[in-house]
């Protein structure tokens, strides 16, 4: 029996329904929930979409794939899927797949052999490299990697060329949870699971969406509800959403003033006698660091954060500047929300749980407003416990394993370890059996930073995998133009399907994807997911580490990396393994993961650990130590209460640009649209994007559901259908725009501000105005 909705009730559950209309259907050759037959093959593996990592079973006949349905034994989702997840098997099938090299001759793409591709790609990477140093090369890959990928892409640029310019896009949507982890805690990733969805008496939604991003999580909240007649959920937005259909406290704030809401809880917290003083006293210290610290506007913007130790009298006196009055008029949240927020979170007879996505992360501020969701938790002793513990949530399949893992981020190295730090490169120096010398101690650039040197010229030879960010980029106009300007630059596009950024490359390498080959994905809740290979890529379609591989090889490093095509990916990944072992990152060992529904670390002697930082149930915390935040020794094992103010954004409305314009996603569709808008089904529900107005705001211009309207900002134009009043709802003086719609791009129109602690970009918030068209 599942723990958490069938199908049947999800679409029958109000909010839920909402958020998937029409879409639980089986959209494959057989049914979802189709018993094996004899000439259908079933074998696990995981979604190609969001992080959460729901198992699926898929089906298979003569190396086609015919079918998936949710698989019961997976732990994650026990059987369920959402309407994306369904359709996995139309992402493979799109007419226009890519099935030959390319490269760019007298401006136009022929087909090319795989040789001619990779031997060019080699020599272009190796005579930029000669010529110009390992900063002028770069490779920008994704949270949709598979581990081996990432993996293979690091130690090609660091053990290799001697270059840190690796990134990937999940910088754009988790950098921030990143750094706010690390700062806080000295570790990334949750130290809770999906189990406290489950167990919960409050879930509070800071500014996500969960119904449409991560539905199948939903419904286990919903389920919830069902069973456990005092379970709340509460939702801080600056929109209404169909989570917000679901909720029992709506709480709409104005943008950029979440961290003006956070803090005056805290103040309420410390005023009402609601600190669990104990807890703060065994298990916290409190710091301060740098205000003011810009929007990373400038070229070449720099950045270094300072932490100073201060104390709770200093963290209460800070606090004054956040009255309930005060917050009010900033936030437009009423007194009296603030108190019954306060009181909840201080309520030690419920189990308060907090969950946050883009909504916080994609935020000029978002290391901030990461630390102070955890000030929340860590004041009043809601952490670490069954259904009481704060929860990032992961956007793309393996962000968790792959970029943060991993380590693809141009700081970082795996298990948490970072370039600049001797002690981790002398570790992955003897992992990789290269000189330590031959590891570069300087951060490369990240991906904002990376594109504006691409842009000026400075990084000549890049190379893009498994994502397109000649759409996604925010300020997309200036990016888009530095790749057209030529002058020895040179573009390596990997992908599935011709997108906009295919348009740009130099060379197109056509990939494998999902399982047309045998990989693995690292999910929100740090759970390692394997599958094998399960059908048959196009001809000329390869696998992205093999591509990488292949380059190396050529490049003269082909003795870093493993060369049996049988084994490679076991042996990088049992390679990767070495970084994370006995330092609380431990993952499992590719047999194990071989035999499971995924395990999630630290996985020791087999086991693996529902939640971190707790005795008995991590097995890095010793007995006797209760919890215990192990891997921040700068603090002695506390974890880290940070004082940070509210600062504005770093684009608001004024007279010419009146309204705050926002960006996301929508359930039916994914990123930016090159898997989704190629399945039949998902293209005709939403088949293209448009722009979210406020009943009033039409009404002031005359305006009605479906016109064409015009967006303005100081970057871009765009026209597109105006959607009033509908699924979701906007405030007055908001607007709204998906951006998975390539012929209507709304990143021409977003500001590449970003937090210069993590340099995730905010696409949340800048100014706009509304024309007639």
């Amino acid at each position: 029996m599942r723990d958490f909705l069938s199908r049947r009730d999800f679409l029958r559950t109000g909010a839920a329904a909402g958020a998937v209309v029409g879409g639980l259907t089986a959209i494959n050759p057989l049914e979802a929930g189709a018993a094996p037959t004899k000439d259908v093959a079933w074998e696990k593996s995981v979604c190609r979409f969001c992080g959460t990592g729901c198992g699926v079973m898929v089906g298979t006949r003569n190396g086609k794939i015919v079918a998936v349905q949710g698989d019961e034994k997976n732990p994650t989702n026990k059987g369920l899927l959402c309407i994306k997840g369904y359709s996995l098997p139309g992402i493979v099938s799109g007419q226009d797949r890519l099935t030959s090299p390319m490269i760019r001759k007298g401006g136009k793409l022929v087909k090319a052999t795989w040789d001619e591709a990779l031997d060019l790609v080699a020599r272009k990477f190796g005579e930029t490299l000669k010529a110009h140093g390992p900063e002028s090369v770069a490779m920008y890959g994704s949270g949709q990697w598979m581990i081996t990928d990432g993996y293979a892409a690091s130690k090609w640029f660091r053990a290799g060329m001697g270059s840190n310019n690796v990134e990937a896009n999940a910088r754009l949507c988790m950098a921030s949870a990143v750094t706010g982890f690390m700062t806080t805690f000295g570790s990334d990733e949750p130290m809770g699971c999906y189990e406290d969805l489950d167990l919960c008496d409050v879930l509070v939604l800071w500014g996500n969406n969960m119904a449409e991003n991560h539905p199948v999580l939903f419904s286990r909240v919903l389920e919830n509800k069902r069973k456990n007649p005092k379970m709340q959920l509460i939702d801080l937005a600056t929109r209404r959403t169909p989570s917000t259909d679901a909720a029992d406290l709506y709480v709409e704030f104005q943008p950029q003033t979440d961290l003006a809401l956070a803090n005056g809880i805290c103040h309420l917290l410390i005023k009402k006698g609601l600190v669990d003083r104990d807890f703060v006293e065994k298990h916290v210290v409190f710091k301060k660091g740098k205000t003011g610290i810009g929007y990373g506007l400038e070229d070449r913007f720099k950045f270094a954060d300072e932490a100073k130790l201060s104390t709770f009298d200093e963290f209460t006196t800070f606090l004054a500047d956040y009255s309930p009055d005060k917050v009010e008029k900033l936030t437009g949240v009423p007194v009296a929300t603030l108190e019954r927020l306060a009181d909840t979170f201080g309520n030690s007879k419920l189990k308060v749980m907090s969950v946050w996505c883009m909504g916080v992360n994609q935020h000029s501020r978002g290391t901030w407003m990461n630390n102070l969701i955890y000030n929340v938790h860590l004041l009043t002793g809601q952490i670490c416990k069954p259904g009481a513990t704060p929860m990032s949530l992961t956007g793309q399949p393996s962000a968790c394993g792959t970029v943060r893992e991993v380590g693809t981020l141009a700081h970082r190295l795996p298990a948490d370890m970072v370039v600049m730090n001797p002690e981790h490169r002398a570790l992955a120096a003897k992992i990789w059996k290269v000189p330590v010398e031959k590891l570069n101690p300087k951060p490369g650039l990240n991906t904002v930073e990376m594109f504006r040197a691409f842009d000026r010229g400075d990084i000549k030879c890049l190379w893009i995998q498994t994502t397109n960010p000649f759409v996604s980029m925010p300020n997309l106009n200036r990016y888009r133009k530095g790749a057209k300007k030529g002058e020895g630059r040179f573009i390596v596009v990997s992908d599935v399907y011709p997108t906009e950024t295919t348009q740009f490359a130099d060379v197109i390498l056509p990939a494998a994807m999902w399982v047309e080959r045998e990989g693995m994905f690292g999910n929100t809740e740090r759970r390692t997911q394997q599958w094998n290979q399960l059908a048959t890529p196009p001809k000329g379609c390869m696998a992205d580490d093999w591509q990488i591989l292949e380059v190396a090889r050529r490049m003269g490093y082909g003795h870093l990396f493993p060369t049996d095509p049988k084994t490679y990916v076991r042996e990088l990944f049992e390679e990767y393994r070495q970084f994370t072992l006995g330092n609380g990152k431990d993952v499992a060992s590719y047999e194990d993961l071989k035999s499971h529904r995924g395990l999630r670390w630290p996985v020791v002697n087999g086991k693996e650990t529902a939640r971190r930082y707790v005795e008995g149930e991590d097995p890095y915390v010793k007995p006797g130590e209760g919890i215990k935040f192990y891997k921040n020794k700068a603090d002695a094992g506390k974890a880290v209460v940070w004082l940070r103010p509210f600062e504005p954004a770093a684009e608001a409305p004024d007279k010419d640009y009146p309204l705050w314009l926002s960006t996301g996603r929508v359930i039916e569709h994914w990123h930016t649209g090159t898997m989704t808008r190629r399945v039949p089904q998902l293209n005709r529900a939403v088949p293209k994007a448009f722009v979210e107005v406020h009943p009033e705001d039409a009404k002031a211009l005359g305006i009605q559901d479906g016109q064409t309207v015009r967006v303005v900002s100081r970057r871009g134009t765009l026209d597109l259908p105006a959607r009033i009043d509908g699924r979701c709802k906007v405030q007055k003086g908001h607007l709204f725009i998906p951006f998975f719609d390539e012929s209507l791009l709304a990143n021409l129109l977003t500001l590449d501000s970003y937090c210069p602690i993590s340099a995730e970009p905010d696409y949340k918030k800048c100014s706009a105005r509304l024309e007639r068209v």
